[in-house]
C-alpha cells in the first residue's frame, strides 16, 4: 500500500513540475540565432590586459549578456601569452538570439526565447572587478548593439588611471534562449 501512495505522490509532484515548467515557458517567443564576428581592441587606461586575459573577460561578458554558450573569444597576442599589453586584442565569434517578427525562418529552425534582465556591476558576474570599468563601457558601446536588447540604462562612470570614483552599473534586457530543463526520470 505504501509503494502505491509513494508512486501516486511522485506522479503528482512530476505533474506539478511539468505544469510549472509550462507556465514558465508560456511567454516564450520564437527566435533565430544570428552569428557575429567582431575584432575587439582594448582601449583601457586603468587596467592592462594580456591577450588571453582580455579574451577570458570578453567571453564572460558575452555569456552574461545572453550570447549562446559556445561563444568564442580568441586573444591576438603581440607579446607572449600572459604578458600585459596596452593594445590587447581579441577576435569574437558568437551567436545572439533575435526574436522572429513573423515566427518563420528560412530553414524552419526556431529557438524559444524570452527577455531576461541583465545587470553588469562589480562582482556581477563574480569575476568582474572595478578595474574592468572601461572594458565594460567599451563592451556596451561596441558589442552590446549586436544583441537584441531593450531598456538599456548605463550609470557606469570610469575615471581613467584610477579605480576610486569609478562605478560599473549597466542594466538591460536581452533576448535570450530559454534555459533547458534536464530530462526527468519517470516514476516506476
Amino acid at each position: 500500500m505504501e509503494t502505491r501512495q509513494t508512486a501516486g505522490i511522485l506522479s503528482q509532484v512530476a505533474l506539478l513540475a511539468l505544469c510549472a515548467a509550462g507556465a514558465a515557458h508560456a511567454d516564450a517567443i520564437p527566435g533565430t540565432w544570428q552569428k557575429h564576428q567582431f575584432s575587439f581592441v582594448s582601449m583601457s587606461f586603468t587596467s592592462t590586459y594580456s591577450c588571453d586575459g582580455l579574451a577570458d573577460k570578453l567571453k564572460l561578458l558575452l555569456i552574461a549578456a545572453g550570447a549562446r554558450a559556445d561563444a568564442k573569444a580568441s586573444g591576438i597576442c603581440t607579446r607572449d601569452f600572459g604578458r600585459p599589453d596596452k593594445l590587447a586584442q581579441a577576435d569574437l565569434t558568437f551567436y545572439t538570439l533575435v526574436p522572429d517578427a513573423d515566427g518563420k525562418t528560412a530553414d524552419g529552425a526556431r529557438t524559444p526565447g524570452q527577455w531576461k534582465p541583465v545587470t553588469l556591476a562589480v562582482r556581477s558576474p563574480r569575476e568582474l572587478g572595478l578595474g574592468d570599468c572601461e572594458l565594460v563601457d567599451q563592451f556596451r558601446a561596441q558589442v552590446l548593439p549586436l544583441f537584441a536588447t531593450r531598456a538599456v540604462t548605463s550609470q557606469t562612470t570610469c575615471v581613467p588611471h584610477q579605480e576610486s570614483g569609478s562605478n560599473i552599473n549597466l542594466k538591460f534586457e536581452s533576448f535570450a534562449a530559454l534555459p533547458t530543463q534536464p530530462p526527468t526520470r519517470a516514476a516506476n
